[in-house]
């Protein structure tokens, strides 16, 4: 817990600093710093609308990405050509990675790492008593332990050697370890994990439950699925009223506070799901079988189960702790043949045809009524590559999403929204601690650059007296751009206009899903926050409450919570990026249809429409002319043909060059 304490304490810092002071000499910002190839770093202060630019010899040990807490010592910088002020680190508040990794050489009778990355302006020395076995031309990992001159090279130690470099294998491990995701546990912890599976379910256990083995239940999920979180059951009364059950893996059950599989869950916080691979939060004895809800066995659940009339009134609602039998693993494509079928009986599954149209119609009502009450509605494409056995992309597919995908999704959004609303309006709950999973409004400046970027191509939204865009604004607009080139680029800046999602003790409402009251329950296997939510319950059904004096630890708990999913979200996008660079490596001068989704003062960004891998084109190739970038219109001009290149154009490029250490693609206009 010692991590946690130190990183509340960072975040409290920044939650409780003071009013931004005003820029002059002296003054003390925080913010990211972002180092460029030539070892210069620049610090944007949001509030003001400018950048500290902080020279190699002031980085004071700060690398790309990471939190740094910054001075300025004057007003202009001598090299900035925007006038941005000059600045020196004077704290490195978070770091953005764990450890580095890199290519061991041995050079001049010394080993180091070098990295890949252009933006690491250093390379780390190996002591040989360090190496733990790598050789040089090892792609590794390792930590540094000691860097006592800035100007200097630190030292570091070897604690993975992960093959060789672009290796699939050595490149997805390198990726989730900078970010603090390992694929292998402690010992105690793989104990602890064999044990609770050796030891199993007891009918003591099952005997203390809400018994759901009789009442139809089946999973949906996708084809490749290893663990699986989530069940539903669907139970006719003669009445006419319809019970749906959402029954969650009961992790809490097994994994309990203070042990050593705990304190591993707690720091890992989430699973990650790299292109190739998914390193599980648990390990895989418990994630893929003991606490998963495979087929026809039994398992312990925690459940939401809710009545509806025929006219989709939910009348009851229930939560606890039940006992279930799986009949049924669908994928999601093989639940929709069974829906779509004139005669399903033929099919694996059809005989549950009545109970899987009932979850459908409650949850098709449900995703209705959600959009009226003003949920965003932004779906964008998911892809998946298919990989040779060497982890290699040869192929590229989007992940469609049907109405199978939508039951799901509404039903665990069901179950999330009325735990939440059950504790925080019970009248025996209401004060107690919580928590919640939480969505604010986008800030005023995010607004207004999303405004001016909508401008600049031709769209206008609105804005209310408050400086919040109205969901049905945002709903129309998608709804606009719907067949039209440049309909991912927008939803994408809407995205990045808003506000992350958060796990918080002090509820302020979803924005995006438009709940006044919304939590995590659905996900334990796979996300602690969930895991902390299912105790926290269990405890308040049992009457019980939770010294305020631990009420910090839930505060420490969300906020470590949010800092590591977005660390696996940056890993996953990572291991994107990567493959779709691969991918295009063995398609240097094939010729693809793509649009334009960037323009900057180095060309434009196009993403071919399949695989959605982005490349750049250089100012140079795009024609023979002298082309100028517009930052007012985000357009690129020609001087003499008046050939104008915007987002959402669309274009036929070439595949010119890729580079994997860099993850960079270069195309060309055909």
């Amino acid at each position: 817990m010692k991590f946690l304490y130190s990183f509340f304490l960072a975040c409290y810092s920044v939650f409780y600093m003071e009013q931004t002071p005003e820029l002059k000499v002296g003054a003390t910002f925080e913010g990211q710093i972002n180092i460029s190839t030539k070892g210069t770093g620049f610090v944007k202060v949001r509030e003001l609308g400018i950048s500290i630019e902080v020279q190699r010899e002031a980085l004071n040990k700060a690398f790309h990405g990471d939190t740094v807490k910054v001075e300025v010592t004057a007003m202009v910088s001598p090299t900035s050509r925007e006038g941005n002020p000059e600045g020196k680190v004077i704290d490195i508040v978070r770091r953005a990675k764990v450890g580095y990794s890199g290519t061991l050489v041995f050079e001049n009778g010394n080993f180091s790492v070098t990295s890949n990355d252009g933006r690491m302006y250093t390379t780390i020395i190996i002591p040989q008593d360090k190496l733990n076995g790598a050789v040089a031309g090892d792609k590794v990992f390792c930590h540094i332990y000691e860097w006592n001159d800035p100007m200097a090279a630190p030292l570091g130690e070897i604690t993975h050697v992960l093959g060789k470099p672009l290796e699939n294998n050595a490149e997805m491990l390198s990726l989730a370890l900078e970010k603090g995701f390992d694929n292998t546990y402690p010992d105690a912890v793989i104990k602890e994990a064999h044990e609770i599976s050796d030891r199993g379910i007891t009918e003591e256990e099952k005997n203390n439950r809400r018994d759901f083995r009789p009442i139809v239940t089946f999973t949906i999920d996708p084809e490749d699925a290893k663990d699986f979180d989530d069940a539903i059951s669907v139970h006719f009364f003669d009445n006419g009223n319809t019970e749906v059950g959402i029954h969650i893996a009961d992790v809490s059950h097994y994994v309990t506070p203070g042990t050593a599989i705990d304190k591993e869950a707690t720091e890992r916080a989430t699973s990650v799901y790299l292109v190739d691979r998914t390193i599980p939060m648990l390990p895989e004895v418990l994630s893929n079988d003991l606490c998963s809800l495979n087929p026809q066995v039994d398992r312990l659940t925690f459940s939401a189960v809710f009545t509806f009339s025929p006219k989709m009134e939910l009348l009851d609602q229930w939560f606890g702790k039940t006992v279930i039998y799986s009949h049924q693993r669908f994928t999601y494509e093989n639940a929709q043949t069974v829906l779509d079928a004139k005669d399903p009986s033929t099919l694996p599954g059809g005989q549950y045809r009545k109970e899987l149209d009932a979850a459908l119609a409650i949850a098709q009502y449900l995703e209705k009524k959600r959009f009226e009450e003003g949920a965003i509605s932004l779906e964008t494409d998911e892809i998946k590559f298919k990989l040779d056995d060497k982890g290699f992309p040869i192929g590229v597919y989007k992940k469609e999403r049907g109405p199978t995908h939508h039951m799901i999704e509404e039903l665990m959004l069901l179950a999330n929204r009325k735990v939440a609303e059950f504790i925080a309006t019970g009248d025996k709950h209401a004060d107690e601690v919580f928590v919640f999973r939480v969505h604010d409004a986008p800030d005023p400046e995010r607004v207004q650059n999303l405004q001016l970027f909508l401008k600049r191509l031709g769209y206008h939204l609105t804005v209310d007296e408050n400086g919040v865009i109205p969901s049905k604004e945002l709903n129309d607009l998608v709804l606009s751009l719907e067949g039209k080139p440049e309909s991912e680029t927008v939803q994408t800046a809407i995205v990045r206009s808003m506000a992350k999602a958060v796990y918080s003790t002090k509820n302020i409402g979803h924005y995006g899903l438009a709940f006044k009251y919304y939590t995590h329950f659905t996900s334990p296997i796979r996300r602690y926050p969930d895991l902390v939510v299912h105790r926290l319950l269990y405890e308040y059904l049992q009457h019980k409450t939770i010294p305020r004096e631990l009420w910090h630890y839930y505060d420490e708990i969300s906020q470590h919570s949010s800092q590591r999913e977005k660390e696996a979200a940056d890993a996953e996008r990572a291991s994107i990026k990567y493959k779709q660079v691969e991918y295009m490596s063995t398609r240097v001068g094939q010729t693809f249809n793509g649009v334009v989704t960037g323009v900057s003062k180095n060309g434009i960004f196009v993403e071919e429409k399949e695989s959605r891998c982005e490349g750049m084109v250089r100012m140079r190739d795009l024609g023979h002319d002298y082309f100028e970038y517009n930052e007012k219109t985000l357009t690129i001009v020609g001087k003499s043909t008046k050939k104008e290149f915007r987002i959402g154009d669309a274009v036929r490029f070439k595949v010119t060059a890729t580079d994997l250490n860099k993850r960079l693609i270069d195309y060309v206009l055909v």
